[in-house]
């Protein structure tokens, strides 16, 4: 068995993923006995190409095709399939390693076995701290705001643009770099795949806390996080990240706080003429028959 398994997905950024494979085998220490599983997730042939004509040529470095787009939980738990290891780190391909985050994230969580994932202090390209974990988005948060419940509730809010230098417990960390426990990753049932895109760390991480696992940032790890590089932004982008929010949120919490929820937004959106586009999506609620999963078709 593995020390560690790293699994990437690649859609379309194949630089980004031959990169990403770069910083891992630059900066890990030697006694770490890892492997790494792309996972394409059905990208242009061309994209695709390029990946398996430049991709290394290593026993430990592995790279498998899915013939649709199952998104990042999909994607995710394909990958899994072909991991043997005691811990799993999901790599976002636009995260870079600026150290050893593997060694160091191996000695955190060997020594605190209360952990279930855990995370890197995230830096943008330009070097600057970015945050690296959020708070759940619940009723609380929407009403008054990251900075009042970091003010007043630092306890359970640790505040996010801090750049910290001792590991810290919070909600959620950021998808980009999730270092799991592969035990606890199981008992919960690993990624939704329900989800196609965005919220899926907040949903497993509230399933581990319900299993008293927690949550932590590392700040000695460090990565560089081209933010967004591996999916943009658009319309049907924000429309499926509020298809999974109400969708986690229906599924961990009570119906009167989604029903909330929804009416919140609801009401927020209509004096904000940009937003009307959501409006459908939020009056309807939950309805994963339009989410982009399904839209995604087969190719060989």
């Amino acid at each position: 068995m593995k020390d560690i398994s790293i699994i990437v997905i690649n859609y379309n950024t194949s630089k980004y993923t031959l990169d990403c494979i770069d910083s891992v085998v630059k900066l890990t220490d030697k006694s770490i006995n890892y492997d790494i599983i792309v996972i394409d997730n059905n990208s242009t042939i061309d994209d695709f190409n390029y990946l398996k004509n430049n991709f290394p040529k290593q026993d430990n470095i592995i790279l498998k095709r899915s013939v649709i787009n199952t998104g990042f939980g999909g994607g995710n738990m394909l990958g899994v399939q072909f991991a043997k290891a005691k811990y799993l780190l999901f790599l976002n391909n636009d995260a870079f390693l600026q150290n050893d985050c593997l060694s160091i994230l191996f000695n955190y969580m060997e020594a605190h076995p209360e952990v279930g994932v855990s995370t890197a202090q995230n830096y943008d390209e330009h070097g600057k701290h970015v945050i690296s974990f959020d708070h759940n988005k619940g009723i609380r948060k929407l009403i008054f705001g990251r900075s009042f419940l970091e003010k007043n509730f630092s306890e359970n809010h640790p505040k996010r643009k801090k750049e910290y230098t001792e590991p810290v417990t919070v909600n959620y960390v950021n998808g980009a770099f999730m270092f799991f426990r592969s035990s606890v990753f199981a008992d919960v049932g690993g990624f939704d795949t329900n989800i196609f895109l965005y919220f899926e760390e907040m949903d497993i991480c509230y399933r581990m806390q319900k299993q008293n696992y927690t949550s932590v940032l590392v700040p000695d790890a460090k990565i560089t996080h081209y933010q967004g590089a591996s999916t943009g932004s658009s319309k049907i982008i924000s429309k499926e990240g509020f298809l999974s929010y109400f969708y986690v949120i229906k599924k961990n919490y009570s119906y009167s706080k989604y029903v909330f929820i929804r009416l919140y937004y609801c009401l927020s959106f209509l004096v904000k003429p940009k937003k009307w586009f959501l409006l459908p999506l939020v009056l309807k609620g939950v309805h994963l028959s339009e989410s982009l999963k399904l839209k995604q078709k087969i190719q060989f």
